[in-house]
């Protein structure tokens, strides 16, 4: 690599620090900024690699100093567009949201837990003790079902609301 660095090439680690963290902690919240509220939004598996993949850019860029600027702005808007990229997908094409958001799963219906789904997601009956009791509900016998959602949240629906159950997806096995 040729020896011109963008924006740094000097012997003073604590100034490069200085500088390169403030103006690249700057350019990363523009970034997150102007990329709108889904990038912040609740996160699914794959938002959380998307905000984990910059804070560990972020973090070499501060501590490397072999890392310009230049290229740290880059990876960041390139992490920034690939989740652009990958929202838009979602939205577009459901071929596309199923390989890549895991969905929502019943775990709790009709009175009794979806066993395979608490095997595959590692959920204990307590922990569907614990949902219904954080959505207001004194036990599981009012409760007609319970969703683990794609970022992790529990949706519990009453008996009284339940209705059709048309937003509640289908078992998937007991």
């Amino acid at each position: 690599m040729n020896q011109t660095r963008f924006f740094w090439d000097d012997d003073n680690p604590v100034a490069r620090i200085l500088l390169i963290g403030t103006l690249g902690y700057i350019a990363l919240a523009l970034l997150l900024r102007v990329s709108g509220a889904r990038t912040m939004a609740r996160m699914t598996p794959f938002d959380f690699v998307i905000t984990v993949t910059l804070g560990s850019a972020f973090g070499r860029v501060l501590t490397a100093s072999e890392v310009s600027l230049v290229e740290a702005l880059v990876t960041f808007a390139l992490l920034v567009v690939l989740q652009w990229v990958f929202a838009y997908g979602r939205f577009h094409w459901s071929w596309f949201a199923r390989a890549v958001d895991p969905g929502p799963t019943l775990v709790w219906h009709d009175g009794a837990p979806v066993r395979g789904a608490l095997a595959r997601h590692r959920i204990s009956e307590s922990d569907l003790d614990s949902a219904a009791r954080e959505k207001g509900f004194g036990s599981l016998d009012s409760v007609a079902a319970i969703v683990l959602q794609a970022d992790g949240r529990w949706a519990v629906v009453g008996k009284e609301g339940f209705g059709n159950g048309s937003t509640v997806p289908a078992p998937a096995g007991r």
